[in-house]
This record gives C-alpha cells, sequence and structure tokens, in this order.
C-alpha cells in the first residue's frame, strides 16, 4: 500500500537552540530542510517544491524580509510564515508588505505555529492551478495575477472568466465572438470585449493579453 510523501518544510533560522526545538516539533508532521541563512535558503527556495517556508526575521548578513522578497522575486508562490521578535506593527507590515503570507511573534506557542502552518497550506491548495501569462503568474481559482516581484493583483469574475477562457487555449486566436458567448453570455456587445482586455491589461501589462490583428486575441507568451 503506497503513501503520499510527507509535506515538506523549509525552516530558515540561525540560533541552534531555537532550531533544535521547532525541528523537533515540525518533524512530527514534515520533512523538514533546515538552513540557518538567507543565501543558502533561496538556493534551496530555488531548486526543491516546498509546502511552506518558515523563515526567522533575524538572520545573519541578511533580513528575512530581503529573504521573502527573493523568494517573490523569482516567482515562487509558496506560503511562508515569517517568525519575528519584533512586535511593532510596522515591522509586521513590512514582512506582508513584502510578500510574506503570515507572521508568527516569538515566543510563540507550537500548537499556534502548527495550526497556522496548517491554514496557510488550506489556503494554499485552494489556489489551484498555476499558469504563466507573460511575465505574470495566473492563478485562476483564486482569481489573481502575481507580478514577478511577488505583487497581488485580483481580478474580477469577469475578468478572470476572459483570462482563463484564453490561457485554457494560449495557442487559439479568440475572435470577439466566441469570446462574447463564452464569457458575456448576457449578450453585450463586442465592445465589451475590448473593455474587459483594456482592464486586464491596465492592472498587470499589455503583453498579458495579445491582439492579433483582423482576428482577436489570444493569451500573451511568456
Amino acid at each position: 500500500m503506497s503513501h503520499d510523501p510527507r509535506p515538506g518544510i523549509l525552516y530558515v533560522e540561525d540560533d541552534r537552540e531555537i532550531a533544535g526545538m521547532v525541528i523537533e516539533v515540525l518533524s512530527e508532521t514534515y520533512d523538514v530542510d533546515h538552513v540557518t541563512d538567507g543565501e543558502t535558503a533561496l538556493r534551496h527556495a530555488l531548486l526543491e517544491n516546498y509546502d511552506a517556508l518558515v523563515v526567522d526575521r533575524r538572520l545573519p548578513g541578511s533580513d528575512g524580509v530581503d529573504l521573502v522578497r527573493a523568494v517573490r522575486k523569482a516567482q515562487i508562490t509558496t506560503p511562508i510564515l515569517l517568525l519575528t521578535a519584533l512586535d511593532a506593527t510596522r515591522d509586521r507590515v513590512e514582512g506582508l508588505d513584502a510578500g510574506a503570507n503570515d507572521y508568527l511573534v516569538k515566543p510563540f506557542d507550537f500548537d499556534e505555529l502548527l495550526a497556522r502552518l496548517r491554514a496557510l497550506r488550506r489556503g494554499f491548495r485552494a489556489e489551484g492551478q498555476r499558469r504563466y501569462v507573460a511575465d505574470w503568474l495566473y492563478v485562476p481559482d483564486s482569481q489573481a495575477m502575481y507580478s514577478q516581484g511577488g505583487s497581488r493583483v485580483a481580478l474580477t469574475t469577469t475578468e478572470n472568466a476572459l483570462l482563463k477562457l484564453l490561457t485554457d487555449s494560449p495557442e487559439h486566436v479568440f475572435t470577439r465572438e466566441e469570446i462574447l458567448a463564452s464569457v458575456f453570455p448576457g449578450g453585450e456587445s463586442p465592445g465589451s470585449v475590448d473593455t474587459y482586455v483594456h482592464f486586464i491589461r491596465r492592472k498587470t501589462a499589455r503583453e498579458v493579453i495579445e491582439t492579433v490583428r483582423a482576428r482577436g486575441y489570444r493569451a500573451g507568451s511568456t
């Protein structure tokens, strides 16, 4: 009888005593890779497919927030939990703005650590299939796009339906009539297609949707 592999965690912490305790707790549920600095952590994050990253705010030679930014710049959307001894609001905001999904202030309860990781992983799985459009990462199930810097752009239901149609068949050039039939069942005019293409481009970049002259639209290529 086969079993699914255990989920993997990349844990970044340079304090040996703290790391030893946290690894012991995490190892009951996860396969844990432990590293002590941001540079090594980034290499691991680029090479391995982790289920979550647990990152200490204070790292030797750098800051955990710098690592978070670098991970998001590399278009890695793995959920990140930032551990910090800094309880000031601006420090928490800085971490979240850099791309962390959640934070936990030291000293923390191990049960809360595990609960937050479970919540992050549930949210991450719910985001569903990911696909690249031009230089953007598109997640249809969460109606969102992510820039190379990790910034999240929310799409409306109609914008998402239009972009999903185009990316489901990236080589196909869709006429306005085809898009109307699939995305606008209410009998809108062909001009509605152009309007929503404009909305999406304005939020992201013109290259996300390519205009094929005299034919229609298709998804931008990477």
